[in-house]
């Protein structure tokens, strides 16, 4: 478990599926500026920035190269790296292919995996556990399969041996493939009984309070649902939504302070 000393007075935020790139340049780069504002609003508040996966529709770093575009978010980002802000990031399905870019640029924690963390404030302290939430669950056997073929260090070799142009290309051509399935992801109301993410949340969090772990949140992203939903003794799960749904709907936010946790829309 990761521990977080947080300084007065600031919080800890969280975000996820910015999908930026998605559904084409023109609305995607009007959703980044909105991002960037936000993100320059909170920067005198903010310790922690936790953005859990699929920043990008698609991400792959070259040995040399990374994808173009995104320059606002990022500057965004390099300006709370600059003034001190812990900025922590989680690989999501979309951008499976992170390297070293953001830990070298941005001084950025990569996760690949569903992390601990104990946030440390001056009277009090919260435990949690973040992650993107891809391949969790049961179910979902196609993707848990083609999970393994995309970390695949030898596959990820040969498609590092393409051509950007060509290999950039052919992402974006297989994620335009699955562009009115993502957009009505978010739209299907939110099932407890079947959503994959909670089913291992819950499972989880028995064996948590078994050990006495102390877990007071389990936040994650990948299902465009948001949700806040109570799992018992003062736990809850969080999912946040994601940053494309129209209006930003969908675009929720965990602010974690010294009362504990908040969950708001964007826009609220």
């Amino acid at each position: 478990m990761k521990q977080l000393i947080i300084p007065s007075g600031k919080h800890v935020y969280c975000i996820s599926d910015l999908h930026l790139g998605f559904p084409d340049e023109d609305t995607s780069r009007d959703r980044e500026r909105v991002l960037a504002a936000w993100l320059a609003d909170i920067q005198d508040e903010v310790s922690d920035l936790f953005l859990l996966g699929d920043l990008f529709d698609f991400w792959f770093e070259y040995k040399k190269v990374v994808p173009k575009g995104f320059i606002r978010f990022l500057g965004a980002l390099a300006q709370l790296s600059d003034r001190g802000v812990r900025l922590h990031i989680f690989v999501g399905n979309h951008d499976l292919w992170m390297r070293d870019y953001f830990i070298q640029e941005l001084r950025a924690n990569i996760y690949f995996e569903p992390s601990d963390f104990e946030f440390q404030f001056s009277a009090t302290s919260f435990k949690v556990c973040m992650g993107h939430g891809d391949g969790m669950g049961p179910g979902d056997m196609g993707y848990k399969l083609l999970k393994k073929v995309f970390v695949n260090p030898v596959a990820q070799f040969l498609f590092g041996w393409l051509h950007p142009d060509l290999g950039v290309r052919m992402a974006h051509a297989w994620s335009g493939t699955r562009k009115t399935s993502t957009i009505k992801a978010g739209e299907v109301p939110f099932d407890p009984d079947s959503d994959y993410i909670l089913s291992a949340v819950r499972e989880r969090f028995v064996i948590d309070q078994k050990e006495n772990r102390g877990i007071k949140g389990y936040v994650f992203g990948h299902r465009h649902h948001p949700v806040a939903l109570e799992l018992g003794n003062g736990v809850s799960y969080y999912n946040l939504g994601d940053w494309f749904t129209p209006a930003f709907k969908n675009a929720y936010i965990v602010k974690i302070g010294e009362q504990g946790f908040d969950f708001v829309n964007f826009q609220a």
